[in-house]
């Protein structure tokens, strides 16, 4: 059987960038050789090139994402998309791949532009059974009335952050009035639109959910207990700020129910490959409330989705596969 040429892209626009080159490490590790040929694709600002085993680049062909390397050329069957953040994250990639007719393992342009701003996300999610939002404010420029709409309209305390990203960074939370300006330009200093929302009192969970052979997959939730205000950046990427509990503490029939609203978010958002729901479970309520969906969530060692993954009693090797070979389902 011939091997499937596949391009691991990483990198990226963003500061995220170093965090893919370690998702893409973990990934290459875990990929299976009987059935791939890997090669590396780094893809930076005006530098877009496949790293060779001896550590050579070679530039990428935009035109048709291929690699010419002395006498050959090198295609691709398709690509395995580790780049969080921008331009594998948000649409301009898949848009690209679309174009020139090459599969990828993450979500399509409108589904990863979509999802990539937290505001359109909740607007398409409202009304899915037993899911509940947050009340939120979307703000698309920086004025001076922001701070009074805001009172106005949202109770403190409550989160200030970018609606488009998913890393954290420029999140604050907000307990009193005379933070939320400050927390403002904080947010608007990483993006032009802002979204505001209302503090839920709860317990945070990420969940994994993915597509192979056709049928949606849901992992075990991962509870996540931080020592900050919030699981910000810090949390997320620096170990010991934060205790993951996978599978998370649920019984039975919150699993039931949380595996049921995955699907459904899943579905109605019309993702593909493997992407992360994060949630409350409000305190007193049992409520589940949506916070945000990862569309190219981190793959390193101990990342969410790794942990969820062997608590199923996969490998890492079973589940990429999984994931490239949907690509041509």
């Amino acid at each position: 059987m011939r091997k499937k040429k596949i391009a691991l892209i990483m990198g990226g626009y963003t500061g995220e960038a170093v965090v893919s080159e370690k998702s893409a490490a973990v990934v290459a590790q875990h990929l299976d050789p009987d059935r791939y040929e890997v090669h590396k694709v780094h893809i930076y600002p005006g530098d877009w090139y496949l790293e060779d085993k001896e550590g050579t680049k070679w530039p990428v062909d935009m035109n048709g994402f291929s690699v010419p390397m002395n006498e050959e050329k090198i295609s691709f069957d398709g690509v395995f998309n580790i780049i969080h953040g921008s331009p594998g994250e948000d649409g301009k990639l898949a848009g690209y791949f679309d174009m020139i007719g090459l599969p990828y393992t993450t979500c399509d342009a409108l589904t990863s532009s979509i999802t990539m701003n937290k505001g359109y996300t909740k607007a398409i999610l409202s009304g899915i059974e037993d899911l509940h939002l947050a009340r939120s404010l979307q703000l698309f420029s920086h004025r001076p009335e922001n701070v009074q709409n805001v009172l106005s309209q949202l109770q403190l305390p409550c989160f200030v952050k970018p609606n488009n990203g998913g890393s954290s960074i420029g999140m604050s939370k907000v307990k009193r009035a005379e933070e939320l300006e400050e927390a403002l330009i904080k947010a608007f200093q990483e993006d032009n639109q802002v979204l505001v929302e209302e503090f839920v009192t709860g317990r945070e969970f990420s969940i994994g959910i993915y597509k192979a052979a056709g049928q949606v997959h849901v992992l075990p939730a991962t509870e996540i207990i931080s020592s900050r205000e919030f699981f910000d950046f810090d949390a997320k990427y620096i170990p010991g700020v934060s205790e993951e509990i996978t599978p998370g503490r649920m019984d039975e029939r919150e699993v039931e129910r949380v595996k049921q609203i995955a699907e459904k978010v899943y579905l109605k958002l019309n993702c593909k490959g493997s992407v992360r729901m994060d949630y409350f479970l409000e305190k007193d309520t049992g409520k589940f409330y949506f916070i945000e969906i990862n569309t190219v969530p981190g793959q390193t060692e101990t990342s969410l989705i790794s942990q969820q993954v062997r608590a199923t009693g996969k490998t890492l090797k079973e589940f990429y596969t999984a994931l490239i070979e949907e690509m041509w389902v």
